[in-house]
């Protein structure tokens, strides 16, 4: 096995932390014309170093991801608070940042509303994944910003609907200070992670989230909607999957979070109920609040449709089957090999985890462990396993750690 890597030791958390209240140059103006875009690109251009950035959305309440503010600092440049309902394209901003890097804390959160708006940047530091591979319990910015630099960061507008406008004072007080010292977290943690001979990692990490595609869309994401596992049979899993429908295509219209516009629970009890009637419908309980009686009417005709549909189109009771293994519970019978080969790899994981502080998912994604004891042909070694594990997305220093113990796992004699 390899030689372990120490962690870096934990600060002194004894002392309180200092409020972060205001940053240390004020809280500049919301730039929202393209005059005050124009200037904030020229001062961003002449700035040095890298860029600390964040955005905020409105999840809960818009329908989407969509970012409506984005925040920036650079040395030499200060704190660019930038309205994106007012300026959706930003990319001469992007431009004007060149190839610098881009610091982000969860960057993973943050790219995909950044490329809506035009933003690619040419390189990424991620704190949230480099306290991870640091092996820290708590990972949060306000944890991470309180551990390493002794302030209280408050989170308490972290939940807001970002899209409101105008943008109450103290919001744009809290935006600022998530960028305010992102750029000095970056430079303990690049530190703490070189000390451990873990910021190749890191660096392979961070180009991997900077490259990551869009996620592919979900099978039946209508089999998502919560307490939908009480609904047994197929004419009322239809009820569930047109209403879903219905309300999406309503919750996109009106650009609004489909939790708003019908609740979960009103979906499943239709589906129980299976009402033959808008009389049955509002009878409902969940369906007899002032707003989602109003739209009766309308969530009946999708109920309609899904009562009308012949047995051919009813959709199954299952979840179609992905193309990874089946449920583990059926391993031991189905293919007591491969069930050998997941008991013996998951102790090396388990292994691997303690000896080098890592996460076991930021180690290796536990469906390519999964997939690779499962699809294993008997043969093939440790290069069998290189290959794969590559073919699945793992980063190198993940296959270099973790190859060398499957392929022992996987020769181990079944049952030993």
């Amino acid at each position: 096995m390899t030689e372990p890597i120490e962690a870096s030791p934990i600060e002194d958390e004894t002392a309180p932390a200092i409020p972060l209240t205001v940053p240390a140059d004020g809280v500049p103006p919301l730039i929202d014309t393209p005059e005050a875009l124009a200037a904030a690109c020229a001062a961003f251009a002449a700035g040095t170093g890298p860029v600390a950035a964040d955005a905020e959305r409105a999840s809960g309440f818009r329908y989407g991801q969509s970012t409506y503010l984005a925040q920036f600092k650079r040395a030499g440049a200060g704190i660019a608070l930038i309205d994106t309902a007012a300026l959706p394209d930003l990319g001469a901003f992007s431009e004007a940042l060149g190839d610098a890097e881009w610091v982000f804390h969860a960057a993973s959160q943050d790219l995909p509303g950044m490329r809506e708006l035009g933003m690619t940047p040419a390189r990424v530091f991620d704190t949230e994944l480099g306290a991870r591979l640091l092996g820290w319990p708590k990972v949060g910015l306000a944890a991470v910003v309180e551990r390493e630099l002794g302030f209280a960061l408050a989170k308490e507008h972290s939940a807001q609907d970002w899209s409101t406008r105008p943008l109450p004072h103290d919001w744009l007080v809290y935006a600022a200070l998530d960028v305010e010292v992102l750029l000095d977290l970056r430079e303990r943690l690049g530190s703490h992670l070189e000390a451990a001979g873990k910021l190749e990692w890191a660096e392979q990490e961070f180009e991997a989230v900077r490259l990551a595609p869009p996620a592919e869309p979900r099978i039946d994401p209508w089999r998502r909607t919560s307490g939908s596992h009480l609904v047994r049979d197929q004419r009322s899993l239809a009820i569930v999957r047109s209403l879903w429908e219905a309300r999406e295509a309503e919750a996109h219209r009106r650009d609004t979070s489909p939790g708003r516009v019908l609740r979960d629970q009103a979906i499943v009890a239709a589906a129980l109920a299976r009402p033959t009637s808008l009389e049955q419908l509002v009878a409902v309980r969940e369906f007899q609040s002032k707003g989602t009686r109003r739209r009766a009417s309308q969530w009946y005709v999708a109920v309609a449709e899904a009562m009308a549909l012949p047995d051919a189109e009813l959709p199954a009771r299952r979840a179609p089957q992905g193309d990874g293994p089946p449920q583990q519970r059926i391993w031991r019978d189905k293919r007591p090999e491969a069930y050998a080969r997941l008991m013996a790899a998951r102790g090396r994981i388990i292994a691997l985890v303690e000896l080098h502080s890592v996460p076991a998912e930021n180690l290796l994604q536990p469906d390519a462990l999964r997939r690779a004891c499962w699809e294993y042909p008997g043969g093939g070694g440790e290069q069998w396993i290189r290959d794969f594990l590559a073919g699945r997305g793992a980063r190198q220093w993940q296959i270099d750690l973790t190859a060398p113990e499957l392929a022992a796992a996987f020769a181990e004699p079944a049952g030993s």
